[in-house]
């Protein structure tokens, strides 16, 4: 069982009143939705689910990032990970008699590639100690909102006033439906063409967004021209055999994309917990490298390098800073300092 209260008042014989409270059994729409691409498909419940948060939570307490606050507010943030770089990131607050409170938790999973070094700014939500990115990379053409995974580390760097410059972004798509498509057949003069094609407006992009009017137009010619006929083939042809590769925000939440990408790495991550494998595609969509997580219940298809991956996926991923922390040492003094280099 799981989903929503229901509460219920009704008079008891004594006249007195009394409250029923109810479990629907309707799907819980708080629970996090994504959960499954991680190896949780068999979690349903908010039951379940709050008692493998806590089974996590005890058992990984003593790894936590902890960041206090100006405020005095003192914050917790662990990863738990379960196998293969992928996990349960859960965050919240100590209380005054030292009990941690949960307030957030999320699947998460990283990628080692490095998908922009575009300008990316991070910013905190208005409701919880949550924070996203947003990547202005040109080749995507809009920019990229993503969940940070790593906010623990932004927080102990501002704590202890650190560089939070960014150097960029590793961002991992979690998929919980997708399917395979089979790839558009182009000669080697058709791919040249589309390279030169997208440098060009990658150029074009860059020029607009500095203020040149003659690029805004141009832009827009294109895309005018281009709907034009994409219009026209589609009277005799099926949309994915013209449109090879696309990344287009889905929805009402600004971190959901549906994603049109060339599978060109293949490769599988296990739950420890629970021994659900879970595919690991790394795509190229719109010149974009691009890791996209999905459990292997959830994929329609034969999955081979060179075939499309069509499917949505939810963005998050580790932010990637300008200068790395240094480990302390043995020769540092108290305030961190090298005392040999004195």
């Amino acid at each position: 069982m799981g989903g929503a209260w229901k509460h219920e008042v009704r008079n008891a014989p004594d006249n007195s009143f009394r409250l029923e409270i109810k479990i629907s059994q309707e799907s819980g729409t708080n629970m996090h939705r994504q959960l499954r691409t991680v190896g949780f498909s068999q979690y349903h419940s908010k039951i379940e689910v709050k008692a493998l948060l806590d089974q996590l939570q005890e058992r990984f307490l003593g790894d936590a990032v902890v960041t206090l606050k100006k405020s005095g507010d003192i914050l917790w943030e662990i990863r738990a990970e379960l196998g293969d770089g992928m996990g349960i990131l859960m965050s919240g607050f100590i209380m005054s008699d030292g009990q941690p409170v949960r307030e957030h938790y999320q699947p998460f999973c990283d990628a080692d590639q490095m998908t922009s070094d575009s300008y990316c700014s991070i910013q905190r939500h208005v409701d919880l100690e949550l924070f996203s990115g947003m990547l202005e990379d040109v080749r995507v053409g809009i920019p990229l909102i993503f969940r940070v995974s790593n906010a623990g580390e932004y927080l102990l760097r501002r704590q202890h006033n650190l560089s939070t410059e960014i150097r960029g972004a590793r961002l991992t798509g979690l998929s919980r439906d997708g399917k395979i498509l089979l790839p558009i057949q182009k000669s080697r003069q058709q791919r040249e063409q589309t390279e030169q094609q997208d440098q060009a407006r990658e150029q074009l992009i860059e020029a607009a967004r500095r203020g040149d009017e003659y690029a805004m137009e141009t832009l827009n010619s294109e895309d005018i021209s281009i709907y034009s006929a994409i219009t026209k083939r589609m009277v005799h042809e099926d949309i994915y055999s013209i449109v090879d590769s696309s990344f287009m925000p889905q929805g009402l939440e600004c971190d959901l994309y549906t994603v049109i990408g060339e599978i060109q790495s293949i490769d599988t991550r296990k739950n420890a917990l629970t021994g659900e494998e879970v595919w690991d595609f790394g795509i190229l969509t719109n010149d974009l490298p691009l890791h996209v997580i999905i459990n292997k219940i959830d994929l329609q298809g034969d999955p081979q390098i060179g075939r499309r991956f069509k499917g949505t996926v939810w963005l998050q991923g580790r932010v990637v800073w300008e200068r790395a922390i240094r480990k302390r040492t043995p020769e540092d003094g108290p305030d961190g300092k090298d005392q040999n280099k004195e």
